[in-house]
């Protein structure tokens, strides 16, 4: 047992073998989405496991040179050791972030949305650059996406982007990402180049599908439908598929348009509306206990979040964690786990 409990490998072998007892039941391929869950949430317990179990035979066989040094000052079994110690932090390093990943609704796909702030073009532009370096995050950790609804700005950019991340974590890692972002830049849209500060918004949900227990009634909801527009697919632009539904208790506003049917987006747009009506309704029953356990509440969207300075200097500083890099290219071209990773084990 390791974090003070947080993974006992032997109760995580016993959930690895009920796991494998229902993988081979004869119908487990009955149900495609729910085969795919249980095959993904064994991938990742395996993978938890198998490095945890590494990692004490390397250190009981460590040890075991340790007893031989005491005997004799051997200078070879001395440097093996210092590798070996060396060896062990970066993957210590990401099985402690594995590990953390622990709440309810982490291994969970998520919905992703970036919203472009005040400041028109500029916005637009710094709403665009996001949605680019989250698409290449997700490309380079193997993870699909899909946009599920996308709204150009007028001259450049997004106004907004919608898309469905899937794969084992999603949400775990990219919670991280819920907030306001902030730009510093010169603008290349200013005629007299000067500096220009934008911000977007960005959201992060589960895709909660398995147990969702909320009740939405009919007259709850407003339903449109229009005609798709922006990017993608032989179908956009041709009928009145497009659907958005607006959520009057709470005036959330959903849409989808990636789907060839509106039935396809109804079905869609109603499985992220209650998503963010269940995260909502998770988020309340937290602030509440926050306020019986007297903690204050933190703020998370509408806050700003991180900074992307490009100008007069090149950094970009998370608030949250105080992590910083000058690297901003890189960070811009989806490498942000370093963002990800200081956010997690900030708890």
């Amino acid at each position: 047992m390791i974090y003070g409990g947080l993974f006992d490998v032997d109760k995580k072998n016993e959930e690895i073998k009920e796991l494998e007892t229902i993988m081979n039941s004869s119908d487990f391929w009955n149900d495609k989405n729910k085969a795919d869950e249980v095959i993904n949430k064994l991938n990742d317990i395996k993978k938890k496991v198998s490095g945890i179990v590494e990692i004490r035979k390397s250190l009981m066989s460590d040890l075991e040179i340790v007893e031989l040094l005491k005997e004799e000052n051997n200078e070879e079994f001395k440097e093996l050791l210092i590798s070996n110690i060396s060896s062990y932090e970066s993957i210590i390093d990401e099985l402690e972030v594995q590990l953390l990943l622990d709440g309810d609704y982490d291994d969970c796909n998520c919905i992703l949305e970036v919203h472009s702030g005040a400041g028109g073009t500029e916005a637009c532009d710094w709403a665009n650059m996001l949605y680019r370096m989250y698409t290449r995050w997700c490309e380079k950790n193997n993870y699909k996406y899909e946009v599920i609804d996308y709204l150009a700005g007028e001259e450049v950019g997004i106004k907004s982007v919608t898309i469905n991340i899937k794969g084992s974590n999603a949400y775990g890692y990219l919670k991280s990402e819920k907030g306001i972002h902030r730009l510093v830049r010169l603008s290349p849209f200013d005629s007299n180049h000067k500096r220009h500060t934008s911000f977007a918004s960005v959201d992060v949900i589960p895709e909660i599908k398995k147990d969702i227990d909320i009740v939405i009634e009919d007259k709850d909801l407003k339903i449109d439908v229009y005609r798709s527009s922006g990017a993608g697919g032989q179908h956009v632009n041709t009928t009145d598929s497009a659907v958005r539904i607006t959520h009057i208790p709470t005036n959330i506003v959903v849409t989808c348009q990636n789907g060839r049917s509106q039935i396809q987006n109804r079905e869609e747009a109603m499985t992220v509306l209650k998503s963010k009506l269940k995260l909502i309704e998770i988020e309340k029953q937290n602030n509440e206990l926050n306020e019986v356990r007297g903690e204050q509440k933190n703020i998370e969207f509408g806050s700003q979040i991180r900074s992307y300075v490009l100008h007069p200097y090149s950094m970009i500083k998370d608030h949250r964690t105080n992590v910083e890099s000058s690297n901003v290219d890189k960070i811009l071209d989806g490498d942000i786990d370093i963002y990800i990773n200081a956010y997690l084990r900030r708890r």
